[in-house]
């Protein structure tokens, strides 16, 4: 009996990824160090053989896609792969019936969404697990990803102070949400009108979380061990909204400039796409305290841990 109908039989509930905030930081450690292992070249076996799992990409994607179909092929697992036009939810289908069906023929999905809205549905009526790869709101596997290959460099996490600079966007997002589960400090700069959701820092600053914010980029990065920044735009931002973006958000580039305020051993992230010389300069992002690339390799590692967690494996 598969997965999924064990489950509509009356088995426990599914493992959601949907938020960092959601799961216990024991978990989330528990999955990284999974993630750690794969890195290593331990072998952690074959334990999705017979499993398959859906990945939705309703927006274009290079890392999330390639690193999920890589990733669950190497344990073992099978994939089908759904780009925009090969769906019915772009047709007027709903979460709610594409998770009931889906969850008939696999054992868990994940869906990439401009839509926050969509994957809450979609795992509120699946049986199976669901995985965020990206909503208009959060990237948590993109900071499992981040959190790791801080500590492959830096040692652990925890105590040290992360820098953002640029947009209040869902990394920036997400990065609010680890810094209360991996308890770092994260100082955000930002302009006033690109500020994240203030019931967010509430949040996190409820469970103990140290995240300071300020519109000056200096004073966020000052002392930093890791500076991170993202695109300034995203996929479905355009015209006006573009130039207005670049306007406030030109004083927060990552260049040479501002990181040097930083610690002598900062390190730079970015989870890309890269926009060179927009949010971050090629002196910068190809620089010796470049690990971006790191970074991006660590998507394959780390998300092998969320797929064993969240499927009961791990």
């Amino acid at each position: 009996m598969s997965a999924a109908l064990k489950t509509v039989a009356g088995g426990a509930p599914p493992r959601h990824f949907l938020e960092l905030m959601d799961i216990e930081p024991g978990a989330l450690r528990r999955m990284l160090d999974l993630g750690t292992r794969a890195k290593r070249g331990e072998s952690l076996g074959q334990p999705l053989a017979g499993k398959t799992v859906a990945l939705i990409f309703e927006k274009p994607s290079t890392r999330t896609r390639v690193s999920f179909e890589v990733g669950i092929r190497q344990l073992g697992g099978q994939v089908t792969t759904l780009t925009k036009g090969d769906t019915q939810l772009g047709r007027g289908e709903t979460p709610a019936d594409t998770a009931r069906v889906l969850s008939r023929y696999v054992d868990a999905i994940v869906l990439r969404t401009d839509d926050v809205r969509k994957i809450r549905e979609l795992a509120e009526y699946a049986t199976v697990p669901v995985i965020n790869g990206l909503t208009d709101i959060s990237h948590p596997c993109q900071l499992m990803a981040d959190v790791m290959t801080f500590e492959e460099h830096r040692g652990p996490i925890a105590g040290q102070v992360v820098a953002w600079t640029g947009d209040g966007n869902n990394v920036a997002q997400s990065f609010i949400q680890a810094a209360a589960r991996f308890n770092f400090t994260l100082r955000l700069a930002t302009p006033p009108e690109l500020a994240p959701p203030a019931d967010l820092v509430a949040w996190a600053r409820a469970q103990g979380a140290k995240v300071e914010l300020t519109n000056d980029p200096s004073a966020a990065v000052a002392g930093a061990r890791c500076v991170v920044t993202d695109t300034w735009v995203s996929m479905s931002d355009e015209g006006e909204a573009t130039r207005n973006r670049h306007n406030l958000l030109a004083p927060y580039q990552l260049n040479a400039r501002l990181l040097s305020h930083a610690a002598p051993d900062a390190i730079v992230m970015h989870c890309l796409p890269a926009h060179r010389g927009e949010e971050i300069t090629d002196e910068v992002m190809d620089g010796p305290q470049s690990v971006v690339f790191d970074e991006a390799e660590n998507r394959l590692h780390a998300q092998k841990g969320v797929l064993l967690w969240a499927l009961g494996l791990a």
